[in-house]
């Protein structure tokens, strides 16, 4: 059910066997992404949970879903860019029913992030599953 965006992120890493190179690819994505306007980092978009500051902005169009996002932390920046390319473009109905633990973990994601941080993944993804559901 991974959107194109995120199989297309799988198969990179299918080819960088290094975890530090894995690692650098989830930064480098997050460096990708274009900064959250200033004025989205309010108490209503920001994800508690993480041990970093994170800001999820969703906006639903046409039962379409996405989001934009922002993080303090450059890993967990780029945790947004991955989850932004699992959901991203699914019909707002759809995004509760995505597995997203096992899309990650196609990644090997789930090994290699401190406890923290898989914390902080889990409430980005529950932020993301509630926003949907509220909205479908």
């Amino acid at each position: 059910m991974a959107t194109p965006a995120f199989e297309e992120i799988v198969e990179d890493f299918e080819f960088l066997e290094d975890w530090e190179d894995r690692y650098r690819h989830v930064i480098e994505q997050g460096k990708a992404m274009e900064p959250l306007d200033e004025a989205l980092k309010v108490p209503a978009t920001k994800v508690h949970g993480c041990a970093s500051q994170v800001w999820l902005h969703p906006v639903i169009e046409n039962g379409i879903f996405r989001f934009d996002g922002d993080s303090d932390a450059l890993i967990v920046r780029g945790l947004i860019a991955v989850l932004r390319a699992l959901y991203n473009g699914l019909p707002v109905a759809e995004v509760p029913k995505v597995d997203a633990r096992a899309e990650m973990a196609r990644l090997g994601l789930n090994e290699h992030l401190s406890a923290q941080r898989s914390n902080g993944l889990r409430a980005m993804i529950e932020r993301i599953r509630e926003v949907a559901t509220e909205s479908a």
